[in-house]
Formats: structure tokens, sequence, C-alpha cells
């Protein structure tokens, strides 16, 4: 079946089901990396356990260093956000809100334009054309003018 004869559902469905498959293959490739870094952590156990003393607090050493590594990008890390969030607060409150104060107060000059428009222009032509209707009408009752 060409494209161009298939139906809109059709295709679409074609679409999700390759967006799908995409998904499953995906999560099949990370379950084996997760399977394969398993495995690698239990040999490491395994031959750690068997190794002498010394070879064990090496990497033990090893292993705390890094934690303190990671724990000072970690603490890097939320300086950052607290700056970032103190950044957004002081945004919303000097940029944003006089900006949403400014469109309230262009609304509400809006709604007195809307209000003085149609009480001083747009309601006089409506009684206008309501009386001219009534002339036309009183001009043909009287016969002056024919339908």
């Amino acid at each position: 079946m060409d494209p161009e004869s298939s139906s809109p559902g059709e295709t679409s469905q074609n679409v999700e089901n390759q967006a799908h498959s995409g998904v499953k293959s995906k999560v099949f490739w990370m379950v084996i990396a997760g399977l394969i870094i398993l495995g690698a952590l239990i040999t490491g156990v395994v031959f750690l356990a068997k190794s002498d003393t010394l070879t064990t607090s090496h990497i033990r050493d090893i292993f705390i260093i890094v934690l303190a590594l990671e724990s000072l990008i970690i603490g890097a890390a939320l300086v950052i956000l607290v700056v970032q969030l103190a950044l957004l607060l002081n945004l919303l409150q000097n940029e944003i809100k006089p900006i949403l104060e400014t469109t309230r107060r262009t609304v509400n000059t809006l709604k007195g334009t809307t209000a003085f428009l149609s009480e001083h222009a747009v309601k006089p032509v409506i009684n206008l054309g309501g009386m001219a209707a009534g002339m036309k009408r009183l001009i043909e009752i009287i016969g002056i003018i024919k339908k």
C-alpha cells in the first residue's frame, strides 16, 4: 500500500506504531546496559573479596575521594540553583508584576472607553435608525410611498 492511498487514520497509526517500537528499542538497550553494569559490579566485588587488604583499602580510599568530589559538585549545583531561583523571584517581582499592573489598567481603560462609545455613539445611531424605520413605516401607512 503506498502512502498516497492510505487514509489519515492509518498513517497516524503507522507513525504511532513506529514511535512505540522506537521506545521499546530504547528500553531494551537500557535494560541490557543495566545488566552489563550489574554484572561488572558483581565481578568487581568478587575480585575485591579475593584480593589482599592493601588493594581493597586503596580502592576504598579512591571511592571516598570520588564521593567527596561528587559532594562538592552537588553543593556547587545547589548554590547555582539558589542563585537562579533568586534571580527568577527578582524578575517576577520587578518586571512581570509591573507589566501585569499596566495590563490591568489598560483593560480597565478599555472597558471605560467601550462603555463611553456605547453610550454616546452607538445608542444615538441605533435610536436614529429606529426613528427612520418608524418614519418610513408611518409614510407607508399614510400612503405616500408604496411598498
